[in-house]
């Protein structure tokens, strides 16, 4: 039997691998220590380790820790990006990594499609006027409802596909700007592929879905925000740092037409006093969108079923490899 350890913050230990999740991977695994915290690892501790099992505040794969741990082989990443805990040496070593990434995304998705087709109705905007009216708005005219409206996704990564697959459920047109998807990829979920510029000056929608790199960061400029459609929505459930907040800002003064529905900001949370809090044009949700809770048990079951895979010789669903790195969260 294979030798592992729990190693991540204690405090979403419970959360992620509860009882069922720890008889489901203790079947292959022979843990050899309570769960632990990075600090709490030693040389004795790592030196017959062959699998490490660890979500947030995992520890981050070190020369000192590789080094301390000649026969670790698998990390099993029960949390979404493996940014933070994946180094150059631990990609050389060829120590392995799978992610719950999937099982977070799928949870973005329909915490993205009840946005979307809520923002259809112009629901928040109802819920909004009321309240500062103090009385019941009269319902409009131009209300879209999903039938053949426009929904443009940034970009078609993990979070995007599961968007997309939960979508094409309804009556709408799907499109994306995405510069690396494969086309077959998009073709097969039914999304057309279009330009930035035309994403935003055509979509009725507009679901933001992209990691943040020097490329993407403040992507959302003055310029797209403007170029919306009449009554249209944003709605972002990545990153903060993929609008320019200051042009938010500005062009949803200027345009009470638009709408946006942001549960990630930058900074995360914002600033208490911020005009996002004040906009009557903007809702603001505390990262509401990933698996919370108890939710992330799901990560726990999906690390046991890689683990069962590895251990029957089996290729992992959700492994990730270095070469995907430089365009991931």
């Amino acid at each position: 039997m294979l030798n592992g350890l729990y190693v991540m913050d204690l405090a979403r230990f419970p959360d992620v691998y509860g009882e069922d999740e720890r008889a489901a991977i203790e079947k292959h695994l022979l843990v050899t220590a309570p769960p632990l915290t990075p600090a709490d690892l030693t040389p004795g501790l790592l030196a017959d380790v062959d699998v490490l099992v660890t979500s947030w505040g995992g520890p981050q794969l070190t020369p000192e820790l590789l080094a301390a741990a000649p026969r670790l082989k698998l990390v099993l990443y029960g949390a979404g990006s493996v940014r933070s805990i994946v180094t150059p040496d631990s990609w050389a070593r060829g120590v392995r990594v799978t992610t719950a990434n999937a099982v977070i995304a799928e949870s973005v998705a329909e915490f993205t499609l009840a946005q979307v087709l809520y923002a259809l109705k112009h629901g928040w905007r109802y819920v909004l006027g009321a309240r500062t009216r103090g009385e019941s708005l009269p319902r409009a005219t131009n209300e879209l409802g999903a039938n053949g409206s426009v929904v443009g996704l940034l970009s078609l990564g993990a979070t995007g596909r599961a968007t997309a697959r939960l979508l094409s459920r309804h009556d709408l047109v799907l499109q994306t700007y995405d510069p690396y998807v494969d086309p077959a990829v998009a073709a097969a979920l039914g999304v057309r592929l279009v330009s930035l510029d035309e994403l935003f000056a055509t979509s009725d929608v507009v679901s933001l879905h992209a990691p943040v790199l020097d490329a993407t960061r403040k992507l959302v400029s003055t310029d797209l925000l403007r170029s919306m459609k009449p009554d249209a929505t944003l709605i972002n459930t990545a990153r903060g740092a993929l609008i320019d907040e200051d042009a938010l800002i500005a062009v949803l003064t200027e345009r009470p037409d638009l709408f946006a529905v942001l549960d990630v900001t930058d900074p995360e949370p914002p600033l208490p006093g911020s005009p996002l809090f004040a906009l009557p044009n903007i809702v603001v949700t505390p990262h509401l969108a990933g698996t919370l809770n108890t939710e992330r048990r799901r990560h726990g079951r999906l690390m046991a079923e890689e683990l069962a895979r590895y251990v029957a010789g089996e290729p992992l669903q959700h492994e990730v490899f270095e070469a995907g790195q430089a365009r991931s969260a």
